[in-house]
């Protein structure tokens, strides 16, 4: 089934009317009598469940095993890891370097992430940040040009590129805690570069639909083909199959050192950038303890620093648990509902933009914003019937001023039969990155030096600011919106999820697992739900076009601005059930999950 906007618009309608509790917004009357027509659907759910959700297909359901990805291809290739015998992170270090190889715009070698990972044996949680890295002769004013910041070259170029931690951070995760070769996770992707069917989103990148697609040249190296390509064609990647073909014969030292490092080099500094060998040979993926979060009785692990979706997701969390004892008593996508959610989201980005960066670099308050007691005071600011003064919002900081879309990214997740999990994102940030390949070996390179603020107070290609605590240093990890996430109950994991999409990453992942948890959606119901987002600067709060014109118009009577948009977010989800596991299937990215 396709979920079209207007499809979700009349689901989400109906779902106000069949919701418990809830008071209605102000509705157009002549829509009365197709609700009364539906009368009996509503009474005939169970309580609390909405009418829309009912409408959408089941989930993927397996009794083994689920992973659910940007593509139905690299979905399949993590299961058949876990089939051979491999365990969640086998699984996920498969997906993800397939991935890399069927959707180069949003990840790949050329990029860098963040993993959680939760092990059933041991009760515990886990997690690895391989982030890029800006290279060690980086200087903040390569970037201006007759004193002022010049963004082209923070997104294309080699003064772009950041140094990328990918091939690192998946060998390192496997050697920790997988069960089988690092070799055996590349070989499947190097398969897949030597000849796979075009996708329908590859087909429309190379026509000229997608972002960066327009650059035929730039296409024409990314992708081998035959014109005209149709969907279901062969599409190849030769080069970049001879790359992984060293990966998996030599280990992940053959991308940081050798051939494939000084391709990198060249590629990087014939464009304008600065990195050196020596910044690849010194790169290193960093293990570092998620942050949890205590919600409803489920521990929250999420993402830490230099991820800032961790510390956003656990303050929003905080300020609901305080604010929004009893969720039926507001209704699920009500005015009054979207309205707190959005408030709190406002108090985390605006932490975020004040007081965040990498841990390495900077001192960052964690403990005060992760403070339950810090929380409970935030959700005492937020008013039912209005909004605040900006600089009301989070806690005080140094700046930034405030100022007078989805960017290359992936997100996996995965679930074992022995309860292991991982929720795993990985990005070359905006779409192809810096539009630049590392010579012969077909990787495409990041341009991850966009995250940082290279100018305090002035927004990146996201509209996200900040302060000099992300500002560009040496070997320095900028901030990321990438928020993978695992949820376990009662020491069983119940839910791993991560979204890709900029800094609506942040808010998209937050809601799908706001709706299994608050409001007991199965995974496909929940990951089709409509989404809102907002990042405090700039002072909108956005939402999918879904959303009734009733509940807007509640939003805006409350202050809010409001701006539609076609999709916020594309989320990856895998939930543990009591009779096996659950996968979506992602409507507004085209991904599909797969489970045996």
């Amino acid at each position: 089934m396709i979920y079209t906007p207007a499809l979700m618009q009349l689901q989400s309608f109906f779902s106000a009317w069949a919701r418990p509790g809830t008071v209605p917004e102000r509705r157009n009357p002549g829509r009365r009598k197709i609700v009364w027509g539906l009368g009996l659907a509503a009474v005939l759910l169970p309580p609390g469940v909405p009418l829309g959700h009912a409408a959408t297909p089941p989930p993927l359901r397996a009794a083994h095993g689920m992973v659910a990805s940007d593509h139905k291809d690299a979905s399949v290739t993590g299961m058949q890891a876990l089939k051979a015998g491999g365990n969640a992170v086998d699984a996920a270090c498969a997906t993800a370097m397939a991935l890399g190889v069927l959707n180069p715009q949003s990840s790949g070698l050329g990029g860098g992430g963040f993993a959680v990972v939760y092990l059933a044996k041991e009760k515990k949680s886990f997690a690895i940040d391989f982030r890029e890295k800006a290279p060690l002769a980086i200087k903040r004013e390569l970037f201006f040009k007759d004193g002022k910041l010049d963004r082209r070259l923070t997104v294309r170029g080699g003064l772009a590129v950041a140094v990328p931690g990918e091939a690192r951070g998946l060998a390192d995760m496997v050697k920790r805690w997988g069960r089988r070769t690092f070799a055996d996770c590349v070989a499947p992707a190097e398969q897949l570069a030597k000849g796979t069917p075009a996708s329908d989103r590859v087909v429309r990148m190379i026509a000229g639909g997608g972002r960066g697609a327009e650059d035929e040249d730039f296409m024409s190296r990314v992708f081998t083909y035959a014109k005209p390509l149709r969907p279901g064609d062969t599409v190849t990647r030769p080069a970049l199959a001879q790359t992984l073909a060293k990966l998996r014969t030599k280990g992940p030292d053959a991308f940081y050192t050798g051939e494939v490092a000084q391709e990198i080099v060249n590629a990087v500094r014939a464009a304008g950038g600065v990195m050196t060998v020596e910044d690849l040979q010194k790169y290193n993926a960093v293990e570092r303890a998620p942050y949890a979060t205590r919600y409803r009785g489920f521990d929250v692990y999420t993402m830490p620093l230099p991820s800032s979706g961790g510390i956003v997701i656990s303050e929003v969390l905080g300020i609901l648990g305080e604010r929004m004892k009893d969720p039926a008593s507001l209704g699920h996508d009500s005015s009054a509902h979207l309205h707190l959610l959005g408030e709190a989201l406002k108090h985390g980005f605006a932490d975020r933009a004040r007081h965040l960066g990498d841990p390495d670099f900077i001192k960052v308050p964690v403990g005060k914003l992760l403070d339950p007691a810090y929380h409970k005071t935030l959700a005492g600011r937020i008013t039912e019937n209005g909004v605040l003064a900006p600089d009301a919002y989070g806690m005080p900081g140094d700046g930034p001023v405030l100022p007078p879309h989805d960017g290359g990214t992936a997100h996996l997740s995965v679930m074992d039969s022995e309860g292991n999990a991982v929720a795993l994102t990985t990005t070359v940030n905006l779409g192809f990155g810096a539009h630049l390949i590392a010579g012969s070996t077909g990787i495409v390179l990041n341009n991850e030096m966009d995250d940082f603020s290279i100018e305090p107070g002035v927004p990146n290609s996201f509209k996200l600011i900040g302060t000099e605590k992300n500002g560009v240093a040496p070997g320095k990890r900028p901030l990321s919106s990438m928020s993978p996430t695992v949820v376990v109950e009662n020491g069983q994991v119940k839910m791993a999820v991560g979204g890709a999409g900029g800094p609506t990453i942040i808010s998209g992942t937050l809601q799908v697992m706001l709706n299994v948890l608050d409001w007991k959606m199965d995974a496909q119901a929940a990951s089709a739900a409509t989404r809102i987002h907002h990042q405090w600067a700039p002072n909108v709060l956005g939402y999918e076009n879904g959303l009734p014109r009733d509940v807007i118009e509640g939003l805006e009577r409350r202050g809010h601005k409001t701006a539609g948009r076609e999709h916020i977010c594309t989320v990856n989800v895998v939930v543990r059930t009591d009779a096996g596991f659950e996968g979506a299937s992602e409507f507004r990215g085209g991904g599909a999950p797969a489970g045996y």
